[in-house]
């Protein structure tokens, strides 16, 4: 039987993307989340600084299709809250070693944020499930290229500095997956309440982050086949 952590870290290699949303104004967060999903999102992340963040949390983990989680969580407090709304996976934008267990011993997902490679290993040693790059370098793509240059096994997930004309810069540096936060909810379009471009916007960044899964997995597949024929021929 599969664990709900191992479910949960099963989604995030199927979609590779997550929506973020990151708001005060409490009257757009149910709009704007549902328009993300709309536009095809299934995993979406709502900040513990979002307005009654734990009954947006609650009200979209009762539905089957969408694997939901908090971020911004800072505390044990936190973490606790969260879990009870039915937050799948915790994202902080630093390093906690207590977030990190704790979600071991809950079946949560852990993404703990981290800038530097010391920090990376320290997530990775701790336990972490993700590692969130945070902030978001200005070179995002080449500085994650060269993180993973000698540590290929981390799993990095981008949030800031990800925009809809760099996905398949940071995909192709090996991102695992790619957090959506103000390039997906631009605070524009959530100040006039056009949740329509909200939506189609999720949709465009969707489908690039789809075509780019689907062309790395076929030449993958090339390669294999390269390979076994290439070793085939020399027997």
């Amino acid at each position: 039987m599969v664990s709900p952590r191992a479910a949960t870290l099963a989604a995030f290699a199927q979609y590779r993307c997550s929506a973020i949303l990151r708001s005060d104004d409490a009257a757009v967060v149910a709009p704007a989340l549902q328009a993300a999903i709309d536009g095809g999102i299934r995993i979406v992340e709502v900040t513990m600084t979002t307005p009654d963040c734990l009954d947006h949390i609650a009200a979209l983990s009762e539905r089957q299709d969408l694997v939901v989680g908090a971020g911004t969580v800072l505390s044990l407090e936190d973490a606790k809250d969260a879990m009870g709304a039915g937050a799948r996976f915790l994202v902080s934008p630093v390093v906690d070693p207590q977030l990190i267990s704790f979600c071991r011993q809950h079946e949560l997902v852990s993404v703990p944020g981290t800038f530097t490679p010391t920090e990376m290993m320290h997530a990775h040693r701790a336990g972490a499930d993700l590692i969130k790059l945070f902030p978001g370098p200005a070179n995002g793509a080449e500085y994650l290229k060269a993180l993973r240059g000698p540590m290929p096994f981390l799993k990095v997930f981008p949030t800031s500095g990800v925009t809809e004309d760099n996905i398949g810069a940071w995909l192709d540096a090996g991102a695992f997956g790619l957090g959506f936060v103000a390039s997906l909810f631009v605070p524009e379009d959530l100040a006039a309440r056009r949740f329509d471009a909200i939506r189609d916007r999720a949709a465009r960044m969707l489908a690039k982050v789809e075509a780019h899964t689907k062309a790395a997995s076929s030449a993958a597949k090339t390669r294999a086949a390269l390979g076994a024929a290439t070793a085939a021929a020399a027997l």
